[in-house]
């Protein structure tokens, strides 16, 4: 396996309303503590952890579909206890699926010299795909940390990874083998 060059790992929504709120998503509950592990070996290695999360405004587009949730500012667009944000991650608000549309997500990484993304979080088949498919036409590569990935089902899940991995050259990959292969 190629190393894995200036990575930083985006996670996706894990908002207090995804995960036990107004789209409440059990499955979420069992990637929590395999990705606390990943963030906390990221941070070891000083790679640059982005939040990206929905924070709605009323009347939004995903509003139609999925009815209100995660709110900007309120307590369900907050992330997680267990996953909050230490000291030098940053959080960018999104009003759409994917983390880099208008939220300088972009900007920031290549401020810092990204080259590689580890994408994690929820939806495989919504956030996670649509974030990863930006990452890709941006020109990043595109790495998928499985453990720290789920959706509202098994099948949901594996058709988002499969659709990364198939459309956007992304690699998918355990903790382990992100923080064993990557260069800073």
């Amino acid at each position: 396996m190629e190393p894995l060059s200036r990575p930083a790992v985006i996670v996706a929504d894990m908002l207090v309303d995804f995960v036990t709120g107004a789209l409440a998503n059990p499955p979420s509950e069992a990637i929590i503590a395999p990705l606390a592990a990943l963030l906390h070996g990221a941070r070891e290695r000083g790679w640059p952890i982005c939040y990206v999360n929905d924070a709605h405004l009323p009347g939004d587009a995903e509003e139609q579909l999925w009815g209100p949730h995660a709110l900007a500012g309120t307590p369900g667009a907050q992330v997680i206890p267990e996953l909050a944000p230490e000291p030098g991650d940053v959080e960018f608000g999104k009003r759409y699926y994917s983390g880099f549309h208008q939220t300088g997500l972009d900007m920031y990484l290549r401020q810092r010299g990204v080259e590689t993304v580890i994408v994690t979080g929820q939806h495989a088949h919504i956030c996670v795909q649509h974030t990863a498919g930006d990452a890709f036409i941006a020109g990043y590569r595109v790495v998928l940390a499985t453990e720290g990935i789920t959706a509202f089902t098994p099948e949901d899940n594996a058709t988002g990874l499969a659709y990364a991995e198939q459309m956007y050259g992304a690699t998918s990959l355990t903790n382990a083998e992100i923080l064993a292969s990557a260069t800073t």
